[in-house]
């Protein structure tokens, strides 16, 4: 089954809302068309014809209203599934606030300075990845702790798109932890674990993927298992947050770690 999904801006909205819809159908296979800067009706009737010869499902998010009224006529004059992701909610904020929108497509890709804040944090994230320079950690709004192989970097760098300067350090045997974790506030540090078993199979796969024996000290059971109970006594002795990684996406961490900021809502 093919989704189009079309926006007078990027359609990542629209993505979003797809992408979250269409994994509740496993069973199912979609195939996801996107169509952005979709401005004008010729262009947008082009692709709604597309879309009616290929029996699409049509998802549009469009700032303006004359091509979302466009769209839902042609969709429903030719009998096409169709789903507005914009109208209800742009309309319950016109009828709230008594204000009309001013149907400007792509307001908030503009390049204010919440972009630049975003821009820097993501430096930051590269930076003071992996431990590499331990100054990062007091400079930090968050500081992720977690042996090999649980999500630190991807997280990382999730957090720092959303704008926060995000530093991490893997806890490997026998190495010392370095003095400046010990000075961060205990509320900016996130502990990450997970399960063995979890664990014991990321890291085989890592060893096959580079051409390397699965079965090594690195991925056995016995030195995983000593490697989270080590992290483990860390983490009670620093007093932080611990978060479980396992069967959990990277966004759900992320949202658990902001939570435990206060800054779920933001």
């Amino acid at each position: 089954m093919k989704i189009y999904i079309i926006s007078d801006s990027l359609g990542v909205t629209g993505n979003g809302l797809v992408q979250a819809a269409v994994v509740q159908f496993p069973n199912d296979e979609f195939k996801i068309e996107r169509y952005p800067l979709t401005r004008t009706e010729s262009l947008l009737q082009g692709i709604l014809k597309k879309g009616e010869r290929e029996q699409a499902v049509i998802v549009y998010t469009f700032a303006n209203s004359q091509l979302a009224e466009f769209a839902q006529k042609f969709c429903e004059d030719h009998n096409m599934p169709h789903i507005d992701a914009m109208v209800n909610l742009i309309k319950t904020l016109s009828e709230v606030t008594h204000h009309e929108p001013i149907e400007e497509a792509g307001i908030n890709h503009n390049m204010n300075s919440k972009y630049f804040d975003k821009i820097k944090a993501m430096e930051f994230a590269v930076e003071y990845d992996d431990g590499k320079d331990p100054s990062g950690f007091l400079k930090a709004d968050i500081v992720l702790l977690g042996v090999s192989r649980t999500s630190k970097t991807p997280l990382s760098l999730y957090l720092a798109n959303l704008g926060y300067k995000v530093a991490n350090l893997p806890l490997v045997p026998k190495t010392r932890i370095p003095d400046e974790i010990y000075r961060v506030d205990p509320a900016k540090i996130i502990g990450l674990t997970t399960t063995p078993e979890v664990l014991n199979k990321y890291r085989r796969e890592r060893m096959i993927a580079y051409g390397l024996d699965p079965d090594s000290n690195y991925s056995s059971m016995a030195q995983v298992r000593d490697e989270l109970n080590n992290a483990n006594q860390l983490y009670r002795k620093l007093g932080c947050l611990v978060i479980n990684t396992a069967q959990k996406s990277i966004e759900e961490t992320a949202t658990l770690i902001l939570e435990s900021l206060g800054e779920g809502d933001n």
